[in-house]
């Protein structure tokens, strides 16, 4: 039997986004002159889209790093509908945790007992923006809430209301009031107004005291160029334009939520809401790091401290459990790397002349990458000649092992001192066996099974063989890792402390192997392990297996 691929795969059931007639836009002829208002929605939009949320220690340490970047304005939860939302908003007023010149955001549905609970999560606060928000596309209207424009309009115009409500019961407090459209962009221009002038007409925003309009793309529905005219429709059409601070959150389900972002700059916004890197529901938020960058490369100052890329990479990693692409834009592993023959000539011959008191202007490098703690890498083949970038790349290419970088710098010079002794090139296969040999040990401890019960706190029961027989160590932690290390601490003797973790699949489907490494503190030694195992949790513990293992033969 035969099947019509166009019944799975049938393109006439779509039908393009909302446009606006807009004949005299001016946004196509200007030029982005400064860095926006930053808003970071990490510890919110980015949390809720995660795996595991993060921890009360993971949103601490995180919120450490975006005050260190220079953010001042940051969406810190959800308090009314998450208690530990709730209880993070307050342990940052209680514990004195906010700068003077940092604002803390909380969103909140435009309904009263929610609203009351936000402003209560939000009492001490020497100043706050309550986001309130409501949907307001027709399928929206229609299928989900089953109300008519007016019946949406009226929801948001009462949800105005109670936030104004609730900032006079705290007048200590400074208040900004934020309300979102959302599904903005799936919503008929005439129709986002008038819903927003309802919000205005409450809230009577002044220069002198301004409210904050987002204008979300909640789902990327057509290209950014689309995104910049409802933009720059609002702007000009949207009354007291002068009490409004215009901001955008773009959403990456077409690929273009930086260029949506960045246009809609063009187009007369004030503000960008987004993430670190990109994270978010589906397929992420406008990426803040790649927009900055962007700017930071015309020659603009961005107004955020990126010039320690890594410890953003890992303090992101480690919080989210989301992997960097190598090929991601201006921090990726490989992105200052230059496999082609002409590309690296081209290159040398650009930095020879290239002076400090130059504009920056080197072929295929369009920032310097000294900027971001980088140094450029040129790879084509791996010889004694090759960095760790070569090597990385051969073993991801062939392998799918994708190393930190903590460990290609451990294994690259051991691939240039075999390369010298063979006197040539080093091929994968060799480079492959170097690695096994190097950070995988099974032996004289290893992994024979588990047992991983997981209610609120990891209970973890591990069976580990060596030459005399086998025993059973027991731990609990937050995480398998956490308790097994717990369980190997207590059994030895010896203090283990996790400084880098990382983990990935190899291949895809049901038969993917997972790869995980590990980077140990073992009585003050630091040491790296690493495993290939079927089951991602035994991949792990494998990893740390084979640090303590390497730790004990040293």
């Amino acid at each position: 039997m035969t099947t019509n691929p166009t019944h799975r795969f049938d393109h006439r059931k779509y039908r393009p986004g909302p446009v606006v007639d807009l004949p005299n836009r001016q946004w196509p002829g200007r030029t982005i002159q400064q860095a926006p208002i930053w808003a970071s929605v990490d510890l919110r939009d980015g949390n809720q889209a995660l795996l595991e949320p993060m921890d009360v220690t993971q949103k601490r340490r995180f919120w450490d790093l975006l005050i260190r970047l220079g953010f001042k304005e940051i969406e810190v939860g959800f308090p009314a509908a998450s208690q530990p939302d709730f209880d993070f908003v307050r342990w940052l007023i209680e514990e004195d945790r906010i700068p003077a010149d940092v604002t803390v955001q909380v969103l909140v549905q435009a309904r009263e007992d929610l609203i009351r609970r936000t402003f209560e999560a939000l009492v001490g606060a020497r100043q706050a923006i309550v986001h309130v928000y409501n949907s307001t596309s027709p399928v929206q209207r229609d299928w989900v809430f089953g109300q008519d424009r007016e019946g949406i309009k009226t929801i948001a115009r009462q949800g105005a209301h109670w936030v104004q409500q609730g900032a006079r019961d705290y007048p200590e407090t400074r208040w900004t009031f934020q309300y979102s459209p959302e599904s903005f962009t799936a919503t008929e221009p005439d129709y986002a107004l008038e819903v927003c002038e309802a919000v205005l007409d409450v809230w009577q925003p002044t220069p002198e005291n301004p409210c904050i309009i987002n204008l979300p793309a909640t789902v990327e529905v057509a290209t950014p160029n689309v995104f910049a005219d409802q933009v720059e429709w609002f702007s000009t059409h949207v009354s007291r334009r002068a009490g409004v601070i215009l901001s955008v959150h773009t959403h990456n389900d077409r690929g273009g939520a930086v260029a949506a972002a960045e246009l809609a700059l063009l187009a007369g916004a004030d503000r960008v809401e987004g993430t670190l890197l990109g994270n978010g529901e589906r397929t992420g938020n406008a990426d803040l790091l790649t927009l900055a960058m962007n700017l930071y490369s015309q020659g603009i100052d961005p107004r955020l401290d990126l010039s320690d890329p890594d410890e953003i990479i890992r303090v992101c990693t480690d919080c989210t459990g989301l992997t960097v692409h190598p090929r991601h834009p201006w921090v990726g592993e490989l992105v200052y790397t230059a496999f082609s023959g002409s590309h690296q000539d081209a290159i040398r011959k650009c930095l020879s002349r290239q002076t400090d008191d130059q504009p920056w202007q080197v072929a295929y490098l369009p920032i310097d990458p000294a900027d971001l703690g980088r140094d450029y890498q040129a790879v084509i083949r791996v010889n004694s000649q090759s960095g760790k970038g070569g090597v990385a790349f051969v073993l991801e290419r062939d392998y799918g092992l994708v190393l930190p970088r903590w460990m290609q710098t451990e294994l690259a010079p051991l691939v240039q001192q075999a390369s010298e002794r063979r006197g040539g090139e080093m091929d994968p296969a060799s480079i492959h066996a170097l690695f096994r040999a190097r950070f995988i040990a099974d032996d004289p401890q290893w992994l024979l099974g588990y047992r991983l019960d997981r209610n609120g706190h990891d209970v973890i029961e591990a069976r580990i063989g060596d030459r005399s027989g086998e025993r059973i160590l027991r731990g609990e932690g937050d995480g398998a890792i956490a308790a097994f290390v717990a369980a190997w601490t207590a059994w030895s003797g010896k203090r283990l402390r996790i400084l880098d973790y990382q983990e990935h699949a190899i291949g895809e489907g049901t038969d993917a192997e997972a790869a995980a490494y590990v980077q140990l503190d073992v009585e003050g030694a630091r040491i790296t392990g690493a495993a290939i195992d079927r089951d991602t949790v035994a991949a792990s513990l494998r990893a740390v297996l084979s640090a303590v293992n390497r730790q004990g033969r040293a």
